[in-house]
């Protein structure tokens, strides 16, 4: 049985100073890493879902797989002027910056049952993005994967505050 947490290293001062970067990629390099990794993402299936929505960019690493595994189809929300035809946008703050998603206004509908994926769940505010694109679709959030949550910062808890009370995470930090 691999250790997951051992395939996920720690980039001090990335992307400045202070901040501490959890690098999944040796855990993408590892054919058993990442085989263990979508497995736990799809054991926490909440069920019925219709559709899975991957954040960008590492949300479209992990999306497709469990995707695949739960037989429904993928949607990838992006950054702007990325996607080609008609789509809604909204903005929101990062830890150091401002950020915009996108999503297909016909990629989610009325009724559909979505599970936001993502790498890793820091302050939340991209994950409640994703979730307010999809429900202003018509469509409901489900639940939230991620492969790490940082719980040391309050995502958890945004998430909360925004009605996504099924939060799973494979992996957790505390630093």
């Amino acid at each position: 049985m691999v250790d997951l947490a051992s395939l996920v290293v720690d980039v001090p001062d990335f992307p400045r100073p202070g901040v501490v970067f959890k690098d999944v990629t040796p855990l993408l390099a590892s054919a058993e890493g990442l085989a263990a990794a979508v497995a736990a993402m799809v054991d926490a299936d909440p069920g019925g879902v219709d559709v899975v929505v991957g954040l960008e960019a590492r949300g479209f690493l992990f999306g497709p797989p469990v995707a695949l595994a739960l037989g429904v189809g993928f949607v990838p929300v992006r950054k702007p002027g990325k996607l080609p035809r008609e789509s809604v946008e909204v903005s929101y703050a990062l830890e150091y910056g401002e950020e915009t998603l996108a999503l297909h206004v016909d990629a989610v509908g009325p009724g559909d049952r979505v599970l936001v994926v993502d790498d890793v769940l820091a302050t939340g505010g991209t994950a409640v993005a994703a979730a307010g694109l999809v429900r202003r679709l018509g469509a409901e959030v489900v639940g939230v994967s991620v492969l790490l949550e940082l719980t040391f910062l309050p995502g958890r808890a945004l998430l909360a505050e925004h009605g996504l009370d099924r939060v799973d995470a494979v992996l957790t930090s505390d630093a």
